[in-house]
């Protein structure tokens, strides 16, 4: 089977591989108790933690996968050394390695005092990528920032996940190269915002049953926001950041992301919006590539100016029993959009990808009460109405 590709968690981006040899991989939740290694203040939340993704039932991949391969160094490129440094993929691959390096630095500076885990992998078929994890800090519950920049042959199943496409289209194995940037960063306080960007860069060649075809590009991502309670001078300022970045480029771009995000983060048996939105793109490439480039660039380097300072004002604020459990069920449905409607969750588990990248998206703790309501004008109330109805935030001059 030839290698592959997976995209990650709530659009988060991480590539992996896959060949001939079968391979299952496993997922569990871990119901917090008092017996749990992890307990929780909430007895019936339950608890996602990434070393014990092997416990309880398997999920069969539809494709079969390549183990990758642990380094104990980053490399200086995943490209081969037969690559231009001029290209779109060299300038794309250093842009999300220096991204990932600056929004590290940011997280743990806020922190105060944890620090990153790194798990480098390299996979047979090309390219690799750098995982990089947060756990139980003073600030971070749990921030994962990872990068992969990956190439060979997809199977057909993967063309169309990674495409959107229809099953009726039914094309042969495509050559692809694919890199991308992925965090969500879900902060413990139940005032802080939960944050999550993603920006990625897609090549494929002909199908190889499609004798003649061009070779196709295009760019995706966004960056969102996901608080438990609504301060409406954050999501201001967050919402600004996202505008800047894209009138740079062209004016009709925050108005027409800012809903494409309100629609992708949709859950539809709730009847609700995962959070309160931002930026969403994707199978961009309706403009010049290099101002495409340009384009992700600085909203990738945006991520940092949007958020922290939220992070920085909100991070200390006194809470209580009920605001936590609120933060709770809201990341309970942070849980359930991911699970069962991202297109880079589920394209992911598909195709057999590397279970830890794709799932780093979840938070240590969730939860769920059978038909809660918050009460008619409560704060609780509130975020949940603004997540029902989208609003805008900011003029659109």
């Amino acid at each position: 089977m030839p290698p592959t590709i997976a995209l990650s968690a709530s659009s988060s981006f991480s590539l992996v591989s896959s060949s001939s040899s079968s391979h299952n991989k496993a997922t569990a939740f871990s119901r917090a108790t008092r017996t749990d290694p992890f307990p929780t203040t909430f007895p019936n939340a339950l608890r996602f933690s990434d070393h014990r993704l092997r416990r309880l039932p398997m999920i069969s991949a539809a494709v079969s996968i390549e183990k990758e391969t642990p380094e104990a160094e980053r490399p200086d490129t995943f490209l081969r050394e037969s690559s231009s440094s001029s290209s779109v993929r060299a300038r794309f691959e250093k842009m999300i390695r220096d991204a990932q390096d600056s929004v590290c630095r940011a997280i743990e500076a806020a922190d105060g005092g944890a620090q990153f885990k790194e798990d480098v992998w390299s996979r047979p078929g090309g390219g690799g990528g750098i995982s990089r994890v947060l756990q139980d800090g003073a600030v971070w519950e749990k921030a994962g920032v990872n990068v992969s920049v990956v190439y060979g042959v997809m199977p057909p199943e993967a063309y169309r996940a990674a495409k959107a496409a229809s099953a009726d289209q039914k094309p042969g194995p495509v050559p692809f190269f694919a890199a991308g940037i992925s965090s969500v960063l879900h902060p413990k306080n139940p005032f802080a915002p939960t944050l999550h960007f993603n920006y990625r860069y897609f090549e494929t060649d002909a199908p190889q049953d499609v004798a003649g075809a061009p070779r196709q590009w295009w760019f995706g991502g966004g960056t969102d926001l996901t608080p438990a309670y609504i301060f409406e001078e954050d999501v201001k300022h967050f919402h600004s950041v996202q505008k800047s970045a894209c009138d740079k480029f062209e004016p009709t771009f925050y108005p027409r992301f800012k809903k494409w995000c309100d629609d992708y983060f949709y859950i539809k048996h709730r009847g609700e919006r995962r959070g309160l939105g931002g930026i969403f793109f994707d199978d961009l490439n309706d403009y010049d590539q290099e101002m495409l480039l340009s384009f992700a660039t600085e909203c990738a380097n945006s991520v940092i100016p949007a958020y922290i300072p939220i992070i920085e004002k909100r991070k200390d604020t006194p809470f209580n029993d009920r605001h936590k459990a609120w933060q709770q069920l809201r990341r309970g449905r942070y849980v359930e959009f991911n699970l069962v409607y991202d297109r880079g969750t589920t394209f992911g588990l598909k195709t057999g990808g590397r279970i830890e990248s794709i799932l780093v998206s979840l938070p240590l703790t969730a939860r769920w009460e059978y038909d809660h309501k918050p009460e008619e004008g409560s704060e609780e109330w509130k975020l949940l109405d603004a997540c029902i109805n989208p609003k805008e935030w900011i003029q659109c001059s």
